[in-house]
Formats: structure tokens, C-alpha cells, sequence
């Protein structure tokens, strides 16, 4: 089937065009889906970020409404919670609060169909543990100064750098079996271990569970690190690539499993995203998001004005040939996100793959820049249109 025609698809049910241009119908196929997500907003993340990993803090109103928009979009695209044998979640307020409300909103008025006693809440699911630095401002110029900049960016860009360990005098400390500081590597091997012996197991094998292995729904409510650690497994992402995989507060993402092909295996094409990483992780996003990304993407639209804004300047007739540095490129992103008018969590997960992209010390330009998110959007629209799964159609159908 071709793009076009696979995009006439629907959740239950797949609209083909046969050779004489009529519609036909083909079964749903039987397979088992994993969604990942994010939890919504928390009063630690935004323009003022902290280093928050396993301190306790709560969603803000706006992560609570991600979190229920979330749970809404899943039910539009046929993901009722009558459908989630089991919601995983850690055990930090930001991700259980998250679950229960996506969970209750994918339930809407017939909030019988679901039962919290099918949340299970583990430990290996919390956050990368950031030691030391626990609580301390992303941005502190006191930070930067005991330990430099280069020391702090190897912190958290890197697979197997660490903050110094904290100890029990620390605001934050929290006793066995909270560590008492990770590397994203640790953080990894603690959240493979939880999907080994129970995500897997619920997801693939379980006795006893309303929906059967072939046509079970699973979700796992974690956070960024964790969330990255199981996408780099599913996906096979090389160690140095492993932090440059971006997930979104409260975008569903989802795979797809056929048990009997190819056990533990996703079935959809891999498709390449930013810096060769290649997924088979398809966003769930709603038409809310793509308009804010197109938005944002056009000439003079927001990621535009980010990066002039990195430049203290307001001629938006500049030459084309002007260029900036990725440092300065990251400086506009960072202002973007103080911009109240600019929420849509997809529009900063391009322009932050975009600064990501570029060197601290390597140039752009205005021309260079415009073509990249336009790309990006391109990717998005893509890769991630959601009555679609551009995997095997023919003989799987749609989701």
C-alpha cells in the first residue's frame, strides 16, 4: 500500500483502494502495543529547569492538563482504558499523578471500565539520579564555577558521566535503594532489568490479565531518561547515540508487537530521525501539534524568532549569509521557552533537536537554519501521522 492510500486507514478497521479505486475492508491485525509516556509538566521543568531526577516534585496545572489531553487523544485514536491490562508508572508523584489522570480520561464517562489496582508503581522507573547536583538550577552560575561548564554539559549529554554523589546530609538524600548518583548508563541497566522481569512479562506472557497477549495494551508512564533508556533498547540506538533521543512531556509513544513473528521485537519499519538515529517509535500527536509546528517551522515563525533573538536583534530582514553558533542558536532556544505564548511541547522538541544538532562552536546561517525546520517538520508529518502505521500494511493492517 502507498502513503496515500494508507492514510484512508482507521483504528478498527483498514480502508484499502484496490486496483479499481475502490474501498475494501481487511481485519485488524492482532498484535500488542506498548505506549510510553511522559509525564506531564512538573514545577521543576520549563525555562527555569532543575536538576530534579529523584526529588519528589509534582506536576504544575499545565501538567495536569497535558496529562489529561493525553488520555484523550489515546481514547480518539481507539485506546480505551478498559483496553490497558497494565499502566506501569514509578514511583514519583509526577508519573503516578500522570497515569491516573491519562488512565481516567482514556476511561471518560465510564469510569467503571478501569481499575487503579492495575497501576503497578516500581522504583526502576524513577528518573536518572543527578547525586550532588540534586535540585540545583540546570543553569546556576555557581555550579558552573566549582565545575565548568565542559564538566556539567559531560554530565548530561554524556552515556557514562556522573555528578559526585551526594550524601545524607543532602536536601534531597533518600536512603536504599535510591542511589546516591547514576550515570544515564546506570540509569539504563536499572530500567532494563525492570522490563526484563515485569513490563515484558505483562506485556507478552502474563496469565490472568482481561486481554490477551495477542491484542494487549500496555503503558509505561515514566520519565525522559528512563523513557530514552527502553526506546535505545527497542531500537538498538548506538551508546553515543543514546542521548539524543528527545521524548516529549505527555506525546504517547507507541510500539507495535507480533508475538508470534518476532517475539520482543517491534514490527514497524525503522524510519531515521535526528542525527542518523533511526526509530520504530511512532508519536502519537494531534492535529493541535502539527499546526503548532507548522506554525512555528514557517518563515518568521517562532524557531525563527529564537534565533534571532540569540542575536539581540529585531531586523528580520537580515542576509541570509548571517550566521551564529550553536552556542548562541541554544541561548534563543532557552528564550523561546520563557515565551508564555509557546506551550506546544512538540514545537520545542524541534527546536531543541535543532540546537542539539549544531556544535556549541559551529556555525549556521538563516538559510541553513530555515531549511532544517522544515525538515524537521517534514520528518513529523511523515513519520508520525497517527492513521497511519507505515509498517507491513498489507499484512498487518492499521492501528
Amino acid at each position: 500500500m502507498n502513503a496515500t492510500g494508507s492514510r484512508l486507514s482507521k483504528v478498527s478497521n483498514v480502508h484499502v483502494t484496490n486496483q479499481n479505486n475502490t474501498p475494501s475492508v481487511s481485519s485488524r491485525r492482532n498484535v500488542s502495543t506498548l505506549i510510553l509516556l511522559r509525564h506531564g509538566q512538573s514545577q521543576w521543568n520549563g525555562p527555569k529547569a532543575r536538576f530534579t531526577g529523584w526529588c519528589d516534585i509534582p506536576l504544575t496545572v499545565r501538567g495536569r492538563v497535558e496529562a489529561v489531553a493525553a488520555g484523550q487523544l489515546m481514547r480518539s485514536r481507539g485506546f480505551k482504558a478498559s483496553k490497558v491490562c497494565v499502566a506501569f508508572a514509578s514511583e514519583l508523584q509526577r508519573s503516578h499523578e500522570t497515569c491516573e489522570l491519562a488512565l481516567a480520561s482514556m476511561a471518560g464517562h465510564e469510569q467503571n471500565t478501569w481499575s487503579p489496582d492495575r497501576i503497578r508503581r516500581d522504583w526502576r522507573l524513577n528518573e536518572r539520579h543527578y547525586g550532588s547536583v540534586s535540585g540545583h538550577y540546570k543553569n546556576d552560575p555557581e555550579l558552573a564555577k566549582q565545575f565548568g561548564q565542559e564538566k556539567l554539559h559531560f554530565w548530561r549529554r554524556s552515556l557514562h558521566g556522573k555528578p559526585p554523589p551526594m550524601d545524607e546530609s543532602h536536601e534531597y538524600y533518600r536512603p536504599p535503594p535510591a542511589p546516591l548518583t547514576e550515570s544515564l548508563y546506570d540509569c539504563q541497566q536499572r530500567v532494563l532489568s525492570c522490563w526484563e522481569d515485569s513490563i515484558a512479562p505483562a506485556l507478552f506472557d502474563e496469565d490472568g490479565l482481561p486481554i490477551p497477549p495477542d491484542d494487549r495494551t500496555i503503558i509505561v508512564v515514566a520519565h525522559a531518561n528512563t523513557i530514552r533508556s527502553l526506546m535505545a533498547y527497542m531500537d538498538k540506538v548506538p551508546d553515543d547515540l543514546v542521548k539524543d533521543l528527545y521524548v516529549p512531556n505527555s506525546v504517547p509513544i507507541l510500539y507495535r508487537f507480533d508475538r508470534h513473528q518476532s517475539k520482543q521485537q517491534p514490527i514497524s519499519i525503522k524510519l531515521e530521525s535526528a542525527k542518523g538515529v533511526t526509530s520504530h517509535a511512532r508519536w502519537m500527536l494531534s492535529a493541535e501539534n502539527h499546526g503548532a509546528v507548522r506554525n512555528a517551522v514557517s518563515k518568521g515563525g517562532t524557531l525563527t524568532r529564537a534565533l534571532f533573538d540569540a542575536i539581540a536583534t529585531e531586523d528580520f530582514t537580515a542576509p541570509t549569509k548571517l550566521e551564529i553558533t550553536g552556542k548562541e542558536l541554544e541561548a534563543g532556544v532557552r528564550q523561546l521557552m520563557k515565551d508564555t505564548s509557546v506551550h506546544d511541547c512538540v514545537v520545542m522538541g524541534v527546536a531543541k533537536q535543532i540546537a542539539r544538532d549544531i556544535g556549541p562552536n559551529e556555525t549556521i546561517n538563516i538559510q541553513e537554519f530555515e531549511r532544517r525546520t522544515q525538515l524537521a517538520y517534514s520528518n513529523l508529518t511523515f513519520k508520525h501521522l497517527n492513521d497511519e502505521d507505515l509498517i507491513s500494511e498489507e499484512k498487518y493492517g492499521s492501528y
